[in-house]
Order: C-alpha cells, then structure tokens, then sequence
C-alpha cells in the first residue's frame, strides 16, 4: 500500500513549508534542514499507509525530521568541527521539543523576517523568500528572477552563510524593532508580487505562481502579525490581482487598463480587497500600500474607464508624493491629473522628471509620455517617444503593443 501521488503532493504542499521552517529552528542550519524535511517525507510516504496519518501531521513529520538532522549532523565530514551543535545545551532534548500547532506556525513568521533580514541584499532577500519560504526550486526562482540557476545559487549559498556567520536571529523582531523591520519585509513579498503581475521579460504579462505565493505570504503575515500596513499590502494585491485575466488577450497581447474588459474582473476577489483595505485605513496613519490600495480601489470600483474618479486618484497622488516621494510617484501622479483634464500640467511634470535616474531609462515613463502627447495629437513626438520606450522595455507583449501603437501613428502626419 502506499500513498497516492495527488495525495502525496497536496501532503507536501500543506505541510512542507512549516515543517521546513521549524526544523531551521530546531537544528539551525538551511540546508540540513531541507534534507532532513525530505527525509521526513520519504518516512510518511513509507509509514503512513501502514500505520494511518497521525492527528498532527506537521508536528510528527518535525520530530522525525530533527531525528534525522541530527544523524546527518553526526554522519558529516565536519561533524568534528561542528561537535559543539550536538552538546544539550544547543539543541532541544525530544522532551523539550515545543511543537505546538501555534509555534510551528510562528516558525514560518521567524523564517520570513530572517530571509528578509535587512543585512542581505534586496536581490539576496527576494531570491532565498522564493526558495525557502515559497518552496519553489532553484530553477523555477531562477527563471523568475531571470537569472541563470548557478549564479541563483550562489547568491542564496552566500545569503545562508552571511546569516549563519553573521548569527543573523531566527525570531520575530520584538515590537521596540518591528516599525523598522516590517517595511522590508513588506517590500520583499510587493516584489515578489510585482514581479509576478507585471513580468519583466518574456512571452507572457503575468506570472500566476508568483503573484498567488506574494499573497499567500502576505496573507500569513497579516494573520500572524496584524499591522495596518500588512492590510493596506494584501489590498493592493487582491485588487490588482483582481484585474489579472483581462490584462492579456486569448493571443497573449498585452490589454491596457482603459481598454480591458471589467467583466473579467473578478469580483469576488474586488471586495476582498476592498474588505482588507477597509481594516487598513481603520487604523492610521495610512501608510504607503494603504495609499496604493486606495488608488487601485478606485480603479477597481469604476464600471468603465470613462467613470473612473481622475479628482480622488489625483489627490491619492499627491498624498503619497508628499509622504513618500520618488520618482515613480511622480511620473504616476503626472498621469493622473493629465487624465484628469490636464494634459499639458501633466506632460509638463513629465519634463521635470524626465532626467532622474531612475526614470531616464524606465520604459514606461516613454510609454506614458507618448501615450499622453498621441492624445494631444502631437503625433511626431509621440512617435520619438515610443521609440524610446522600444529601446528599453523587454516583456515581449509590451514590445509588440508599443510597435502597433507606434504602426497606428503612421496614419497621422
């Protein structure tokens, strides 16, 4: 007798992610840990179709799991070395293990906030989030992140021994250091998200796997530490989600947002936002993804592009550029109030950006800059624009939609 392959893989899915997290805690070290989870696999696939599941399954696959750690702590070349990890005082007694459904669950939190460890780089924390808390391979955040999968490897090689050597704490930051600490960790799962929503490159504008790993994290963040800001973050990406199946048509070409169909909009997952957002702004001040939120909510809840309230998004904008500015910000803010009856204010503010930076060669400052002088009817700059974004944008949908637009100008002088 043995286990079903669809039940063996939903068993891993429900249970690997907080097992691995609490066998991080238990033996403290990433990769004897994964190799011990697996472990602990392979015995419930052998063991429970003999002896039925037991009534905890995570907790039973931990205490095997720490076992069998600490054989292959024994059984390692450099156990010699590491002979101090085996002292009592390192590692818990069986009697003293603490498998509580509540601790395990806290376990994945610790994980979090460790992966998200502000000492390791932006790229570093992204890339070991998406291996070690979204439980994706090697290859498969490699491919997201587009690189190839040995230097992946490398860089979250280098993240486990900086948070090994650098005793980086396995816990949850006490709430003296978490109005510091929880921003980046937002960051981390908004990146996850972004890159998910709107791909960098390639043949497709959504990556599906990402954008639900981003919310299934911020969702676990949001029930285990309920902030304001953990709100505002999971409303900004269920209403953006929200949007996720008409932003690209049955032939793969990107659609923009004026132009969707909001009967593809899932409704369901509207109001879930709107529900999140509502528990975000109770509790002020609203911080920089309850703002966004707010932003999206007002997109989401305009029946067609022609109702959407440009006024409220203009005024969302300039709380936000005042509270947090950036360059992006200003660019979006430009947007919103030329979309608002001011094109020529908008395409002005446009100009007093356009040397930042981190604009100067953003493919979608060009987009946006040509969007707004073709409905000007300024068509031979709109053109120059264009070719601009062309120069920089490399998600293959957003090439071919600036190519048609710039084909639809060949018509006007």
């Amino acid at each position: 007798m043995s286990i079903p392959p669809p039940l063996l893989e939903t068993l891993y899915r429900d249970h690997s992610r907080r097992v691995q997290a609490t066998l991080i805690r238990l033996l403290g070290d990433f990769e004897i840990a994964e190799e011990a989870m697996q472990e602990a696999f392979v015995a419930a696939v052998q063991q429970w179709p003999v002896s039925g599941q037991p009534d905890n399954p995570s907790a039973w696959l931990v205490r095997t799991g720490y076992h069998c750690g600490i054989d292959q702590i024994r059984l390692r070349s450099t156990a010699r070395r590491r002979a101090h990890l085996l002292l009592p005082t390192e590692l818990p007694t069986e009697e003293a293990l603490d498998l509580e459904p509540t601790t395990i669950e806290d376990d994945a939190l610790r994980l979090l906030f460790t992966c998200s460890h502000p000492s390791l780089s932006i790229e570093a924390r992204i890339a070991l989030t998406l291996r070690e808390m979204c439980g994706l391979t090697t290859e498969q955040v490699a491919s997201a992140l587009l690189m190839k999968p040995t230097t992946l490897a490398q860089r979250i090689v280098r993240a486990k021994r900086k948070i090994r050597d650098a005793q980086i704490p396995y816990a949850v930051p006490t709430q003296e250091e978490l109005p510091e600490r929880l921003p980046g960790v937002l960051k981390v799962i908004y990146l996850v998200f972004n890159e998910g929503y709107s791909r960098s490159t390639g043949n497709s504008v959504v990556d599906i796997s990402l954008t639900q790993e981003a919310l299934r994290l911020g969702n676990e963040l949001a029930r285990l530490l309920p902030q304001g800001e953990a709100f505002g973050l999971m409303a900004l990406m269920l209403l953006n989600d929200a949007r996720r199946d008409a932003r690209q048509d049955s032939n793969g070409e990107l659609v923009t947002l004026d132009t969707q169909d909001r009967r593809l909009w899932r409704q369901e997952d509207i109001q879930a936002g709107i529900v999140w957002l509502e528990q975000a702004l109770a509790l002020t001040p609203a911080g920089h993804y309850t703002l966004q939120a707010s932003i999206a909510a007002v997109h989401a809840q305009a029946s067609c592009a022609e109702q959407t309230d440009w006024g409220r998004v203009v005024r969302l904008y300039d709380a936000l550029c005042q509270r947090f500015p950036s360059p992006i910000l200003a660019l979006n803010r430009a947007v919103a109030i030329a979309m608002n009856g001011s094109p020529d204010t908008g395409l002005k503010l446009l100009d007093d950006i356009a040397h930042h930076p981190q604009i100067s060669r953003y493919h979608l400052f060009y987009a946006a800059k040509a969007d707004l002088l073709r409905r000007q009817g300024q068509y031979e700059p709109a053109r120059s624009a264009y070719h601009q974004a062309l120069q920089l944008v490399t998600l293959d949908p957003e090439k071919r939609f600036l190519k048609r637009r710039l084909a639809e100008l060949e018509n006007f002088p």
